[in-house]
């Protein structure tokens, strides 16, 4: 017995000393790769710009600081305005010859892929080429990829042009068959975010505002693809219904594409165009290196006044906020940082949520509104500025969107998670000792009472009020006129540039030009806000030492289980009332 206890023992104490030194090591590791520096990125002559697109695209990567870690610091510049800037560049680079995209899959919304777009036909009139090759194109990247001079596609290739759709889960079974139930109280005839929660099916209401957008966002994308492949509109939505790109022959005859070949034949085409020998390596820059590499050329150019640029991106969540969510700590300091820097002389607010908590974006609305007595703040709405989204938005001196921007949803709700027909089913009773009539105010055991859905009923008309004034002030309308356009109806930019919503259709440039104007200067430089702050622990799961539970999950469930999954944990952890875009919706 004695031997066994000391067996146990040492193999405790074997594995704390490993831990420690492994520890340690894993420091010493992180410290000479901090130390030991990133090679020169070198952009060879006769090179292209390769396009490749296969990360999440994020408007605002951020700066990450680590506390008493700092080797561990980043600042990556690939994001949405880092390649923009990057392209921008490469129009006037020598070194540069054209840009080729070589995308399968694209992880970006459609406001994005036309920024990205847009910066692609502006490069094009420098003369310089743009080719696109994939063996599978997929909407968004086939229209990204259309504003190229030539597309290839595989022999073996496919295609994806069919129009857009949104697909939504609906769970009122779901909540019956396992008795856990979604409280839901919401104020707004097309407030659709809960919907899920109390229907089997969709609504006229909800399906009317999303034909409404969806067909806008796909007249923005015919218009496009149009003008840069001469073929008409009506003619698009012929080969979309008709199917007519499902195979590379037919996408072919139709236009689509340009030529069928192989990579190899695709890359011995772009060395023709060089003047490359074919047994030659085409020199080739990724977009990921060429971003870090004219962020460096671009630091030189000193300008004494600065627009900060503040990224408010993801759902709106009460807290200090990270690169994922929109807290009020970390935009509010940001905020305040910008206003009371004399060198920085106007602020762009980049917005790119579908809104969340109500009091978090009440907490922003105040701090816009005392950065404004200072200096003016203009807006430049990304993939989404919906709900609290556009609340924080309304309140900017000017507000510009892209025009496949999904905004508007005016409109707010409430939901409480109940477990009272689940208890019943595992057979669990609770039982209440109170000393006043509301001292519970409500309880996941118990059904919601009509006094306390008549309190929250009263709350949620409070808010929604209040938003409808927070509107009206900021747009210079009645609160009788935001209401029309209210009751949570959702908006591309292109339609709500028509009823007052937005001022202007455009990107962040032309944000950036407004605030100028606004700020009575000419030339300037960016100042990019917010900083994020991180632990030692996240650097871990980034580096592959250490695997979340969330990720743990991912693999069991798959990425479309974990999708509902996911999406029905951020239902569950929302607290407060919500101001927020309908929920689980996904554009395809």
């Amino acid at each position: 017995m004695k031997s066994f206890f000391g067996r146990v023992f040492s193999t405790l104490v074997g594995l704390t000393i490993f831990s420690i030194v492994g520890f340690f090591l894993m420091i010493f590791f992180f410290a000479v790769l901090g130390s030991s520096g990133e090679e020169p990125i070198i952009v060879k002559s006769n090179s292209v710009l390769n396009l490749n697109l296969d990360f999440p695209i994020e408007d605002h990567l951020g700066k990450k600081e680590y506390k008493d870690y700092t080797f561990l610091n980043e600042d990556p510049k690939h994001s949405l305005f880092g390649m923009i800037s990057a392209i921008a560049y490469a129009k006037e680079d020598p070194k540069i010859k054209g840009i080729t995209i070589e995308n399968n899959l694209t992880f970006a919304g459609y406001a994005q892929l036309k920024a990205l777009r847009d910066a692609l036909i502006d490069f094009k009139e420098s003369g310089k080429f743009v080719v696109a090759y994939s063996d599978i194109y997929t909407q968004q990247s086939y229209y990204l990829s259309s504003a190229a001079d030539t597309m290839y596609v595989n022999p073996s290739g496919t295609i994806e042009f069919n129009g857009l759709a949104s697909e939504q889960y609906y769970y009122k079974d779901f909540q019956e068959k396992t008795g856990l139930k979604m409280e839901v109280v919401r104020h707004g005839k097309y407030k659709s975010a809960v919907e899920p929660f109390l229907e089997n099916e969709m609504s006229e209401a909800n399906r009317e505002q999303i034909e409404s957008y969806l067909n806008s966002m796909w007249a923005t994308i015919k218009s496009d693809i149009s003008e840069s492949r001469a073929i008409s509109s009506a003619n698009l939505n012929i080969i979309a219904d008709s199917l007519y790109s499902r195979t590379p022959k037919l996408a072919l005859e139709h236009k689509i594409v340009d030529k069928i070949g192989y990579y190899d034949e695709y890359v011995n085409g772009i060395k023709r165009h060089i003047g490359i020998n074919p047994e030659d390596k085409l020199a080739s820059t990724d977009i990921k290196e060429y971003s870090e590499y004219v962020s460096t050329k671009q630091k030189s150019n000193y300008k004494k006044d600065k627009i900060a640029v503040i990224f408010a991106e993801g759902e709106i969540i009460y807290g200090e906020g990270d690169e994922n969510f929109v807290g009020q700590g970390i935009i509010n300091t940001s905020l305040k940082k910008a206003r009371e820097d004399d060198r920085i002389k106007a602020i762009v607010l980049r917005v790119n949520s579908p809104g969340g908590s109500a009091l978090t974006s009440e907490l922003i609305w105040r701090e816009i509104e005392l950065t404004k007595k200072v200096k003016p703040v203009v807006v430049s709405m990304g993939n989404y500025a919906a709900s609290g989204g556009y609340y924080i938005a309304s309140n900017a001196d000017y507000i510009v969107a892209e025009p496949m921007t999904v905004t508007g949803s005016i409109g707010v709700f409430g939901m409480l998670p109940n477990g009272t027909e689940l208890f019943k089913k595992w057979g669990i009773s609770t039982h209440q000792v109170t000393t006043n009539s509301n001292s519970i105010a409500y309880s996941f055991t118990k059904p919601m009472t009509e006094n306390q859905r008549r309190y929250i009923k009263e709350g949620i008309i409070d808010v929604y009020d209040l938003f409808l004034t927070r509107v009206a002030d900021g747009r210079k309308m009645t609160k009788d006129k935001v209401n029309t356009i209210a009751q949570g109806r959702v908006w591309t930019g292109n339609e709500a540039i028509e009823i007052g919503l937005v001022d202007e259709i455009g990107g962040l440039d032309t944000a950036l030009e407004k605030a100028t104007e606004l700020a009575n200067i000419e030339e300037y430089a960016i100042k990019e806000f917010p900083v994020f702050k991180k632990d030692f622990a996240e650097s871990l799961s980034q580096f592959g030492l250490m695997q979340t539970k969330e990720e743990l999950i991912k693999e069991e469930l798959g990425e479309e289980g974990y999708k509902v999954w996911k999406d029905i944990k951020t239902q569950t952890q929302r607290e407060g009332v919500q101001l927020l875009f309908p929920y689980g919706t996904h554009i395809e």
